[in-house]
């Protein structure tokens, strides 16, 4: 059982802090605060959607330090149906490395239509919203930065760790 001040990753809402723990009908909730929207959330504590502690900051940090190893191939040329899937499985791990991949290879998409003058789709850009969303909304938390502030943290650290020689090729 998560205890009131833990951070947690809560389904698709992303971090949230657990509040309290209330009885209602028998039954344990968890009353948890989104970090990024402003609301609160009664969530039943044996209930089915999913939930984990947000990883450490020394994990947020081997995940970026591996960056140019993830595979960021654009998935192209499925039909709608299948690459709303797709994303969605990737969402549906719940796991960085996999948020990681999928908004790379979204951006790889993005870059590749902007190079083309093509139009980039609409599931494309509604996935890569949200896998950022939740994939920032994490690392800012285990960092404990600013979520506006992630992006550059990432370049910055990149950027360290190829000496400051070049600029890294990766875009997140």
């Amino acid at each position: 059982m998560y205890q009131p001040g833990e951070l947690i990753v809560y389904g698709r809402t992303g971090v949230c802090r657990v509040e309290r723990v209330d009885r209602r009908d028998g039954q344990d909730f968890y009353v948890l605060t989104p970090l990024y929207q402003s609301c609160d959330i009664y969530a039943p504590v044996n209930g089915k959607i999913f939930m984990r502690p947000i990883i450490s900051r020394q994990e947020a940090n081997a995940l970026i330090d591996g960056i140019p190893a993830y595979a960021s191939e654009a998935c192209e040329g499925l039909p709608l149906r299948e690459l709303t899937e797709h994303y969605q499985a990737a969402i549906a791990t719940h796991d960085c490395k996999d948020l990681f991949e999928m908004t790379m290879s979204i951006y790889t998409k993005k870059r590749t239509a902007e190079r083309d003058k093509k139009k980039f789709g609409a599931v494309d850009e509604r996935f890569m919203k949200e896998g950022e969303a939740l994939l920032f909304g994490e690392l800012a938390a285990a960092l404990e930065i600013p979520v506006e502030e992630v992006k550059g943290y990432i370049s910055q650290r990149l950027t360290q760790a190829a000496g400051g020689k070049i600029k890294p090729a990766v875009e997140v």
